[in-house]
């Protein structure tokens, strides 16, 4: 806090209290005295001993922990379901429900760990999205109320005063009054409305290998269901208030890292949720600085580092659909796999209506990441949809179709599950028991789901030819045995190992 390091933003909150407020660790404003400060882990903690946020610094205009992708707990499974809404739209008994305790157990954990209960912390992230609503859009107080999650337009109000001491319309007027001066340099994540498209910019920490994610995700785009080009990418979505078409392209500026997002929803309370997995997907929240410095300290990567820095596992939009892109995907080559996943959508997926030219701004950037004559149109398969149809159209051996259909029944069933919140270990060892699920799928399903930093796929053939290119022993047990050393970062290390190898699984 003393240094003002800008790269601890979001990862902890400066509690005042001689002033009441809270604030970002590289806040401008005097140091305060050591005895008059206290840190906290979230807002909600900050909001609960009676602090502010600081009209300053904007300590939420960040981005956000990299804490609840590393830990593996029970508050880091919360967090990652509270950012995804699910406390709006189930409650706190349906959180609970999800991470398989009951509310007051739960309720008990968050409150000694983070400083608040579930619903504090909901109500933190609600008032937060609804500030960056606000301070960056046109839409009307109403609008951001629902689309933030709010309950009523009261609650709304009463909530957005509280913690930020200013009304709605303020707010509002504080953001064009900076903008106006010109002297803000945040990189906060904004979003405006424009022709029925819902445009954010959401920041990520420096340094960011945007050109390695964007790359993956191209590699292996399908067919209708996704579009991809030059650090940009489209696709349809399934949400929890109906499908979408977004669209993703990096922000040009390096020295303020962000994935710009253009996205059409069903509803606007879509919005938290369509963040949260995106942020997963492009991984923005990863301590590049600390991941990069242990990496380099071994000689065989030092050399990838320098030459890639900021590098970031990819994520998912959807688990169920990343859990056959790996089933399709095992011991075929992506080109192979993209193949046999197109048909599948193909013939199986839902169709979505393409945006249309007459909804378009004049203001959209003819560089979109999807115009209206090259939009995705087709969801990727649901698991009901391929445990029932799944047999007429996937080719190849008879034993991977079983397993597929297999999952694809036990998904829809719910006797799998497969999500963001889930136990590494548990749902490990749940895919483990599924005839035809070896590590290699079990692992990579961990790793790019639950956002697990430390899975070393040795068993990964071109992963295992990239070690051997840098040098590092190809073996299967002693690459084991010397990865190690790259703990707690070992799905970094193979995003290098890969690198090396000239693909990307």
């Amino acid at each position: 806090m003393q240094a003002r390091d800008a790269r601890f933003d979001g990862q902890f909150i400066t509690g005042v209290h001689s002033t009441g407020i809270y604030c970002r660790p590289s806040c401008p404003a005097v140091a305060p005295k050591p005895s008059n400060v206290s840190f906290y882990l979230t807002a909600a903690a900050a909001h609960e001993a009676g602090l502010r946020a600081c009209k300053r610094c904007l300590p939420d205009a960040v981005p956000g922990s990299p804490q609840w992708d590393l830990r593996d707990d029970l508050s880091a499974r919360a967090m990652r379901l509270i950012a995804d809404g699910v406390v709006e739209r189930e409650g706190v008994p349906g959180l609970a429900a999800r991470l398989s305790y009951t509310p007051r157990h739960l309720t008990r954990v968050l409150t000694a760990e983070l400083g608040a209960g579930p619903l504090a912390l909901a109500r933190a992230h609600r008032a937060q999205t609804a500030r960056a609503l606000l301070t960056s859009t046109a839409l009307p107080a109403a609008d951001v109320a629902f689309a933030s999650g709010f309950g009523s337009i009261r609650q709304f109000n009463d909530t957005v005063r509280e913690v930020y001491e200013r009304s709605p319309l303020e707010l509002r007027a504080a953001a064009r009054l900076r903008e106006r001066r010109a002297t803000t340099t945040d990189h906060e994540p904004g979003a405006a409305i424009d022709g029925g498209v819902v445009r954010l910019r959401l920041p990520a920490r420096a340094p960011f290998d945007a050109a390695g994610v964007f790359g993956w995700l191209a590699a292996r785009a399908l067919d209708g269901v996704e579009r991809a080009g030059d650090l940009r990418y489209a696709r349809t979505l399934r949400l929890p208030g109906g499908p979408g078409i977004v669209a993703f392209t990096a922000s040009a500026a390096a020295e303020s890292p962000a994935i710009e997002v253009e996205a059409r929803l069903a509803t606007l309370a879509d919005l938290p949720p369509l963040v949260a997995r995106v942020r997963r997907l492009f991984d923005l929240d990863a301590d590049a600085v600390a991941i990069d410095a242990a990496l380099s300290k071994d000689p065989a990567l030092a050399a990838s580092v320098a030459e890639t820095p900021g590098i970031r596992v990819p994520g998912c939009l959807d688990p169920h659909e990343l859990v056959f892109r790996a089933l399709v995907g095992q011991q075929v080559s992506v080109k192979a796999a993209r193949t046999t996943l197109a048909r599948l959508a193909a013939e199986l997926g839902e169709r979505v209506a393409p945006p249309s030219t007459s909804t378009q701004s004049p203001s959209m950037p003819s560089t979109s990441a999807w115009p209206a004559d090259n939009a995705p149109t087709t969801l990727f398969p649901s698991a009901a949809a391929i445990a029932e149809h799944g047999h007429a159209v996937l080719k190849g051996p008879a034993a991977r179709v079983r397993t597929i259909l297999d999952v694809a029944a036990r998904l829809e069933s719910g006797s799998l599950v497969v999500a963001a919140e889930c136990e590494r270990d548990e749902l490990a060892a749940e895919l483990l028991v599924v005839p035809g699920i070896g590590p290699w799928t079990a692992g990579y399903v961990a790793m790019r789901v639950t956002r697990a930093p430390d899975v070393l796929l040795t068993g990964d053939l071109a992963l295992r030819s990239g070690a051997e290119r840098m040098g590092l022993p190809s073996a299967a047990a002693e690459l084991a045995a010397l990865g190690a050393r790259w703990a707690p970062w070992r799905s970094y290390a193979s995003m290098h190992l890969w690198r090396a190898a000239g693909t990307q699984v």
